[in-house]
């Protein structure tokens, strides 16, 4: 099962999470990232965010990311977005 945890923060505290669990094994790990990613903004009422060479970064590295202000269009109301893959 994949599982990925999103959280916002706002001044270094943790205002709101939520984790998806993906199962369909069909979909390559990339389109399980981004229809993860999808359903947290979905459930955060949010526009998808923009990724931007050091997000990709991080990920790759890390399998996780933070998504700021510079990411979003609209204006958002948190510092920033993390994302982090929990399970594979």
């Amino acid at each position: 099962m994949f599982r990925m945890w999103g959280k916002l923060i706002k001044n270094n505290r943790m205002t709101d999470d939520t984790t998806v669990c993906i199962g369909d094994y069909r979909l390559s790990r990339t389109q399980m990232v981004f229809q993860a990613l999808e359903e947290i903004c979905y459930c955060f009422d949010l526009g998808k965010p923009i990724w931007l060479d050091a997000n990709v970064r991080d990920f790759q590295l890390h399998a996780k990311t933070r998504f700021g202000q510079d990411n979003f269009i609209e204006h958002i109301e948190f510092d920033f977005m993390e994302i982090q893959v929990i399970e594979e």
